[in-house]
């Protein structure tokens, strides 16, 4: 089957640009298909692994978002399957990694840096309400001078003024860059909020994060992928060098995204989606006692034993018996995980996956998800994981951004293992530092970092929901963990830099 559709895709590529070739290849399928059935399980995944000989493959550029229908003849035009515009919030374009190998030994020397300063008294906190646009004069802005020239962003010979000038502007927004806010170089409430955080929490969040480092045995390698769960983004990391970044949509505090440490092995295609069981419990069960259609029109299947489909009039929606049975939904656009899934085993059942509620993106704060995370333009993120990977076509051939959208407009399963597996991590680092002597700080938002009030036993994450964090006990209040300081001297030793194991929730 592949063959014959490498030959139609190759015969159509000669004569035809590359918006042509998809309407083209699109319309033809829709003309040609039959209706049928669906099906009572799953269809068998198509697998392409690594033939013995291997092309070199040139990078891949950005995926298609969308596929058009084209009513063919006289049929009756179809509901448009066109996705809207994806809206994205802004991210950082610095090129220098969340997480590298060095990154352990620079936070620890900048939460060194950060106790001196807390040492000295800190900063002086601006006005909550202070807001000044470039070229503004403002009486608070000479402590604001005061602060960024503290913290590195300002030469610290820069003229005295009361005045929002033009080096001073550079200096806001080497400070908004920092902390992950829109680089504007307006003093307003977001930036306010995050200059009055005082240096003690400051200082907390570095040692915090160095901590959380410790005992890991990630393998960098030439090529990874690190997720930052308070930053909600992720990298593509090629040569210490971050070659794409994306907006991505993390775990609810309640349901939190697990640090791990783990190897992309798959991209899947069209995938489909296996609810877990506490979804079944608390959301599922809930729904149909209210709406019975509800499965029928989300288009997902209860499978017993053997996987055969049961209908949902034959389950006893009053009890929780349904969480005995498989529930899967069908591959689609309507599909919770989107048209994309990065299959990344590990013993927290998480991944990185499309989604169809792509407007979450859009939005600075994106922690909305049940654990895994759903990265934004995933397309042109598996196509810079499937360089180097056999196309549809074999050796010769490459997954680019038509090939993987004609793989997709099949609407059937496909799983492509890539040759060589990509390092991946979730990490937790809301203060960190980069080998360019930065300090880089972000929200804790999951209220790891900061000493604070027992979180009601009610609040804490179950494990159920994801399968990704340990079992509810009792969260105590405690300070940041005691980093050991660098003897280099002595010849002290460390452990390699990364994740603390996993642990269970506290």
């Amino acid at each position: 089957m592949l063959s014959r559709h490498g030959a139609v895709v190759s015969s159509l590529r000669a004569s035809l640009s590359p918006l042509a070739l998809l309407v083209t290849l699109h319309g033809a399928k829709a003309q040609a298909a039959p209706a049928s059935a669906p099906a009572t399980q799953e269809a068998p995944a198509r697998t392409l692994t690594r033939p013995d000989v291997l092309a070199t493959s040139p990078p891949a550029t950005p995926a298609v978002q969308t596929i058009v229908p084209i009513p063919v003849g006289d049929a009756a035009p179809k509901k448009s399957r066109e996705l809207p515009p994806l809206v994205v919030a802004r991210v950082s374009t610095d090129p220098v990694p969340t997480l590298s190998p060095a990154t352990f030994l620079d936070t620890l020397r900048m939460a060194d840096r950060y106790q001196a300063m807390v040492d000295a008294g800190g900063w002086v906190p601006l006005p909550a309400t202070l807001t000044v646009k470039p070229g503004g004069r403002d009486p608070a802005i000479p402590a604001l001078r005061k602060h960024l020239a503290l913290v590195g962003d300002l030469p610290a010979d820069t003229p005295a003024s009361d005045v929002l000038d033009a080096p001073l502007v550079v200096a806001v927004k080497s400070f908004q860059a920092r902390h992950g806010l829109p680089e504007t170089g307006l003093v307003g409430r977001q930036t306010v909020a995050a200059l009055n955080v005082p240096a003690t929490t400051r200082q907390r969040q570095l040692s915090a994060s160095a901590a959380r480092q410790i005992g890991s045995n990630f393998a960098y390698g030439d090529r990874y992928v690190v997720v930052n769960i308070p930053s909600a983004t992720v990298e593509a990391v090629d040569h210490g060098v971050v070659v794409r970044r994306y907006v991505a949509v993390v775990g609810k505090p309640d349901k939190a995204t697990p640090r791990i440490e783990a190897r992309i092995t798959d991209v899947n295609l069209n995938p489909t989606w296996t609810l877990p069981v506490s979804i079944i419990k608390k959301e599922i069960i809930p729904k149909m006692r209210k709406d019975p259609g509800y499965l029928a029109r989300e288009r997902i299947r209860i499978l017993g034993p053997g996987g055969v489909e049961v209908d949902p009039t034959a389950i006893d929606w009053s009890s929780e018996k349904a969480a005995n049975y498989t529930l899967r939904q069908d591959s689609g656009l309507e599909n919770s995980l989107g048209q994309v899934r990065i299959d990344m085993p590990n013993k927290q059942a998480v991944y990185m996956h499309d989604t169809p509620s792509k407007s979450l993106f859009a939005r600075e704060v994106r922690f909305h998800s049940h654990g895994c995370v759903r990265v934004a333009q995933v397309k042109e993120l598996a196509g810079w994981l499937l360089e180097g990977t056999p196309g549809p076509n074999g050796a010769t051939s490459t997954w680019g951004p038509i090939e993987i959208e004609t793989s997709i407009a099949t609407n059937e399963r496909l799983d492509i293992k890539l040759p060589k597996q990509i390092p991946v991590t979730f990490v937790y680092l809301t203060g960190y530092a980069t080998p360019d002597g930065r300090a880089h700080f972000r929200d804790d938002i999951y209220g790891i970092d900061s000493p604070a009030v027992p979180m009601p036993a009610s609040q804490i994450p179950d494990v159920a929901t994801t399968g990704s964090i340990g079992p509810k006990q009792a969260l105590k209040a405690a300070p940041a963990p005691a980093v050991r300081r660098p003897a280099v001297a002595t010849g002290e030793s460390f452990l390699p830099p990364g994740l603390i194991p996993n642990r269970p929730a506290r």
